[in-house]
């Protein structure tokens, strides 16, 4: 186990704390018999190769020895790995849904980031702990927006191939006696749209292997194998079950687009406008894992991929889940609301609220009547106003109510 891990030097690669050299013994913590150790382990790894969703240099190195954790049956905690390794590969999923990872354009962006990755000077490793991240960070200040891009993409790429070496490791977790494995791998392998040939038939089996006796599980297969190009059964949208009915209409609407039928756009829309909470079955300890299980919100998102055809009453379906979610269930549900309120971007500067057009005007009166929206944990939701503020909009529900009052110039 681990073989090679001495070999490569740890010290001169970076990750959010500078120097990478305490990486080898988290990996090696990660199979102690100690369950606080492990864990901690764990915590740093996250920590500092996956900061809020960052990844470095460092973590690509890191991967191919949690995959040979994840390989061995005997090796503790297997499903932290599995997550580790998943989100070192994507992210936060909510950047690639409803489509998929574009991986061809991703490597469009990332082109050029390997030389300057190569022209990065080393992380500070030395006593001065104020000076440790300082190198690093100096250099990818100096260089101009559009190679800083470049720069990130290419190291965000490299962990993803390092990942996708091991396709056939996920594979084989499908069949796991272990649950929370089952249900991981199905959903890692939604990520890998090149390797969808072999991927597709091993999700369609997990999801045929789990329809009966776990409806969460299923529904993660079915939904994989959809972003991968497999259209689930159009049978599975009368099923009794609303989780396995959601699995199929997204999965459907994701390979389908413009030509979904009207039993999957219905299935959309009822989902997208619960005024409660959906279904969100426990798995194994876990929900259905995309978009953090948020199904109503994949739902939301699920309706761009319908066309035009269909955007009145997606539109009617996302106001009114908007004046219930609360926090991060409204993020999916205003991004799509925005999207089709204003299709030309960002409102010019002083536009008022009078002058808005209808549908504009409906989508900020739900805004502005929409207290829960702003809020996560009872506090203002950061996320939230700023992704309203990117169109033009007042960042408050305060401001918007005085923006929705204010007499036209």
């Amino acid at each position: 186990m681990f073989d090679g891990i001495d070999g490569i030097d740890w010290v001169r690669l970076g990750h959010a704390y500078g120097s990478a050299g305490d990486v080898p013994g988290l990996l090696r913590a990660l199979r102690s018999p100690d369950e606080e150790e492990r864990q901690a382990a764990f915590g740093g790894l996250y920590a500092s190769i996956f900061h809020q969703g960052t990844r470095y240099e460092a973590s690509a190195y890191a991967v191919p020895f949690l995959l040979e954790l994840l390989a061995d049956p005997a090796a503790p905690d297997r499903e932290l790995v599995l997550y580790l390794v998943t989100v070192l590969a994507v992210g936060h999923d909510a950047r690639w849904l409803p489509q998929g990872i574009p991986v061809v354009e991703l490597r469009r962006v990332a082109d050029g980031g390997r030389e300057l990755l190569a022209a990065k000077p080393p992380p500070w490793h030395g006593d001065d702990e104020t000076c440790k991240e300082y190198v690093e960070y100096a250099y990818v200040e100096s260089l101009d927006e559009a190679d800083q891009q470049r720069l990130w993409a290419y190291v965000e790429l490299v962990v993803y191939d390092a990942v996708r070496a091991g396709v056939s490791v996920l594979r084989e977790l499908l069949t796991d006696a272990g649950p929370g494995l089952r249900v991981g791998a199905a959903y890692a392998l939604a990520w890998f749209p090149q390797d969808a040939a072999g991927s597709i038939p091993a999700l369609v089996a997990a999801a045929g292997a789990a329809v009966e006796v776990d409806e969460g599980e299923a529904a993660t297969a079915l939904v994989a194998a959809g972003l991968l190009g497999a259209a689930p059964d159009a049978g599975l949208l009368a099923d009794p079950r609303p989780v396995i009915r959601w699995a199929a209409a997204v999965g459907r609407a994701r390979v389908l687009g413009v030509d979904a039928d009207e039993a999957t756009v219905d299935e959309l829309l009822a989902w997208t406008a619960a005024v409660e909470p959906g279904n969100r079955p426990a798995i194994g300890g876990a929900e259905v894992p995309f978009l953090d299980g948020d199904l109503n919100g994949y739902a939301g998102l699920s309706l761009r991929l319908l066309g035009p055809r269909h955007a009145g009453r997606a539109f009617d379906a996302l106001l009114d889940r908007l004046c219930v979610a609360v926090g991060e269930q409204a993020l999916p549900v205003a991004v799509e609301a925005l999207r089709l309120a204003f299709p030309g971007g960002r409102l010019p500067a002083g536009v008022a609220g009078a002058a808005l057009a209808a549908r504009q005007r409906r989508l900020v009166e739900v805004l502005a009547g929409s207290p829960g929206a702003w809020l996560i944990d009872g506090v203002s939701f950061g996320n939230f106003a700023s992704l309203v503020g990117d169109y033009g909009l007042p960042r408050s529900r305060e401001a918007m109510l005085a923006y929705l009052d204010a007499p036209a110039a």
